[in-house]
This record gives C-alpha cells, structure tokens and sequence, in this order.
C-alpha cells in the first residue's frame, strides 16, 4: 500500500514539474524584459534541479545529485553575470584598479 501511494505521489510531482517546466520556458521566450528572463532562468533551473532530484529518488541512486549541485553553481554564476550586465553594462570590471 505504502509503495503503491509513494509510487503516485512521485510520478505526480514528476508531472507537475514537468508542467512548470514548460510554462517557465514559455515565459523564458516570450518574457517582455530581461529582468523578467533572468527570474524565470532562476526558476527554471530550481524546477530542473527538483525533476533531477525526484528522477535520484525514482530511481534509488545517489548519483544525481553532482548533476543538482553543478546546475545550481552554474545558474548562480549566470544570475549574476546578467544581473550585473543589466544594472552597468559590464560583466567585468578591468579598467578599475584596486587599492592596495
């Protein structure tokens, strides 16, 4: 019985996620701004970790869970990088010279 209810709930969320996917990848496209863009990137990469996850439980391994931490690192690292292009126009900063 309890394997039977685990087993839906899993494949429910997996069907859940699966539409939050593609409704975050409509908006993704279609987005009016950037800044619209770079939040659904966020949460898209947040639905794609939690499919990782539930597909690790699924299938009783452990081996996904490199694959959730690089997708999170990498969704960071781009956060940023266009969030600080939106608000000054540059990534990186070479001109300034540090203080020493």
């Amino acid at each position: 019985m309890i394997e039977t209810l685990t087993h839906f709930f899993i494949i429910s969320s997996l069907i859940i996620f699966g539409i939050a996917l593609l409704l975050c990848l409509f908006r993704l496209i279609k987005g009016p701004t950037t800044a619209d863009r770079v939040v659904t990137f966020d949460t898209t990469s947040a639905v794609v970790m939690s499919l990782v996850g539930v597909l690790s439980v699924l299938m009783g391994t452990v081996s996904f869970l490199d694959s959730i931490m690089l997708i999170a690192i990498i969704s960071f690292v781009s956060s940023v990088s266009i969030s600080k292009f939106i608000g000054g126009g540059r990534v990186f900063n070479g001109t300034s010279k540090r203080n020493r």
